[in-house]
């Protein structure tokens, strides 16, 4: 890893382009460092690169606001900007992770490298510390992140963790869609409420017919993967008997994904065509099968909703298991927005196609989201709920 800081002396090339402002707006003129817009911009073109070409990157982040307010703040900044451009490769690239207060290397290309983050964040103090001393050093805080992050694999030094941090274009695209997320916030309210008055006859019937045909809880509660990786507590109207072998829906969804096709669990055999669900599950009651053809187990999802757990639309939350045997370019659809009750998949395909087509319309709903496509999508869902196609 101590390859990663090479000395090369040399600043970003200034891109050719006819704007003379074209300069202005990627470069801040003071420190040569790429402006936080399009350094964030940059960040999420790796990431997509990384999902395909499976090379890792490193994000060095330095926060700089406990000595940036010492009155010499354009001389401490551009100490620090010379450091990097001195230190680091001339692939690497600098900028503003968030301006006027933290810088961020990225370290592209560092496949096969071995990352020894000790090694690299105490190299670098040591060459900052040369430009402004021992004390100013000990007022930045370093954090080193990988892409793609394990589980578990933030920065333990300075406690934090790289889901988000590696996601800073998310925020931004908030910040400009800020009304919309809002609306679909308020639409996820209403209508969660809604659905649970509208529905609530169902809430009196299916309990009793639950406890009437088999024993145990009325309402099954399983750990989900929400949005960056949070774990909550995904509800359903319970379909299968209690104390059932949960190895069987593992091995299921294991060939799933690696097979891309169906996965018969009961002859181990290769359907002729792909089903997202294992059919005739024995762990499945017969009030439960009705459950699942009607989709009516879903109903206590509207509570994971009110929550702020899950919205209307978005990609279904996956179990822990799934996750641990995801390609890196799957992750994407557990990170970018919140899971949903319904979305793309269920409309176009629900359970009948294959992990990775699941994945890529996933993908496409955050790609093209917008109001009228989540409102497209609630009308189209009580359709295909209706024809049954692809549930079980």
């Amino acid at each position: 890893m101590n390859d990663l800081l090479l000395k090369n002396n040399t600043k970003p090339k200034k891109p050719y382009n006819n704007d003379p402002n074209y300069i202005e707006y990627l470069l801040d003129q003071n420190c040569w460092l790429y402006v936080e817009d399009y350094f964030t911009e940059i960040l999420g073109y790796e990431r997509k690169r990384t999902e395909r070409s499976k090379r890792p990157f490193l994000l060095m982040l330095l926060n700089i606001e406990a000595v940036s307010q010492n009155g010499k703040r354009r001389e401490v900044v551009n100490g620090i900007a010379s450091v990097l451009f001195s230190s680091t490769r001339e692939i690497d690239l600098k900028g503003w992770y968030r301006k006027d207060a933290v810088i961020g290397v990225l370290f592209t290309e560092i496949n096969g490298i071995d990352i020894d983050k000790v090694s690299l964040r105490k190299k670098m103090q040591n060459n900052l510390a040369d430009v402004l001393g021992i004390e100013q050093v000990k007022k930045i805080d370093i954090s080193l992140h990988v892409f793609p992050e394990q589980e578990g694999n933030g920065d333990q030094q300075s406690g934090d963790s790289s889901h988000s941090t590696l996601y800073p274009d998310l925020e931004r695209r908030e910040k400009t869609k800020k009304g919309s997320i809002l609306i679909k916030k308020i639409i996820d309210i209403i209508g969660s409420i809604t659905g649970l008055i509208i529905f609530s006859p169902f809430f009196l019937v299916i309990p009793i017919l639950i406890k009437m045909t088999s024993d145990g809880p009325i309402l099954f509660r399983q750990e989900r993967v929400g949005q960056f990786g949070k774990r909550f507590a995904f509800l359903k109207f319970r379909t299968m008997y209690i104390n059932n072998d949960p190895k069987i829906h593992q091995e299921y969804i294991k060939n799933f994904i690696h097979e891309q096709s169906s996965y018969d669990a009961n002859n181990g055999k290769k359907g002729a065509a792909p089903v997202y669900k294992i059919k005739d599950d024995p762990r499945v009651t017969s009030v439960g099968r009705f459950l699942r053809m009607t989709s009516l187990d879903e109903l206590p999802q509207f509570i994971n909703v009110l929550k702020g757990e899950m919205s209307l639309v978005g990609p279904r939350p996956p179990v822990p298991y799934e996750t641990e045997i995801y390609d890196i370019w799957h992750r994407r659809r557990i990170i970018e927005v919140k899971p949903g009750i319904t979305g793309l998949w269920q409309i176009k395909g629900r359970s009948s196609t294959t992990f990775d087509e699941m994945v890529r319309l996933d993908i496409r709903y955050i790609i093209s989201w917008s109001l009228w496509l989540d409102i497209k999508i609630l009308f189209k869902t009580p359709w295909v709920v209706f024809l049954g196609k692809g549930a079980y």
